[in-house]
């Protein structure tokens, strides 16, 4: 769930807000170069040059080239999942989710073009679509996580005892020694970020005619009522 905006979702000190700031035009410069040469084409050095920062700066940020085409906010997961754990405990964990996404997402339509050309760019170049894809089955297995902690947290809240039965569906004890998450869990990380992509797509096609705020609600209200067949 790697998202094109973000970057003044979370507040922090001057020092962090100048990393978010030199990060996002980094990422910016790279995809609006790739949009325009072709990924392939691309090099460190005119990423680099178009951010008006050094290469070495570059990989302050970036592990490799193709990083920075494809982790465009690393730190975007991270935030979602900690405003997820904060939202007040009577919320559903699907509201909770929601919120913590439209947080993240609020930018989205001043950088309508921006999330434009990022699509195109993985559309065009297949071995970014792979890692782009990777990326997020991360994001997606640590927000999993965070649903199943969150949940955890209600049921010891709600009943002392039920602390120590399994999610249902839940897969045996990780590496690590904690119980993996349940299927609720993965199918609600798993949903999530498909409502996002697919809210994305939809208003990229249409953004004359609905907002981008709108489209992910109506996803999200769409989700909620358990996917009902529209009205003909």
């Amino acid at each position: 769930m790697h998202f094109m905006t973000g970057k003044d979702a979370v507040g922090g000190g001057l020092r962090e807000r100048k990393k978010r700031a030199t990060r996002a035009a980094l990422a910016e410069a790279a995809v609006r170069l790739a949009a325009e040469h072709g990924a392939d084409q691309v090099t460190v050095e005119a990423i680099s040059a178009a951010a008006g920062v050094s290469v070495r700066t570059f990989f302050n940020y970036f592990d490799s080239r193709d990083d920075a085409f494809v982790v465009v906010d690393a730190d975007a997961s991270e935030r979602v999942r900690q405003a997820f754990l904060a939202a007040p405990p009577e919320l559903p964990p699907l509201e909770a989710l929601r919120d913590a996404l439209a947080a993240e997402l609020r930018e989205a339509e001043r950088q309508h073009e921006l999330w434009s050309l990022h699509a195109r760019v993985l559309r065009s170049a297949p071995h970014l679509l792979v890692r782009n894809l990777g990326a997020q089955m991360a994001d997606e297995s640590g927000l999993a996580e965070a649903i199943a902690r969150r949940i955890r947290a209600g049921d010891d809240s709600d009943d002392a005892g039920r602390a120590s039965e399994p999610d249902a569906g839940a897969p045996p004890e990780g590496d690590a020694g904690r119980a993996a998450p349940g299927l609720y869990a993965r199918l609600l990380a798993a949903v999530a970020g498909t409502a996002v992509r697919v809210s994305v797509q939809h208003w990229c096609e249409r953004p004359d005619e609905v907002s981008y705020a709108d489209v992910f609600r109506e996803a999200f209200d769409l989700l909620a009522a358990g996917l009902p067949a529209p009205a003909r």
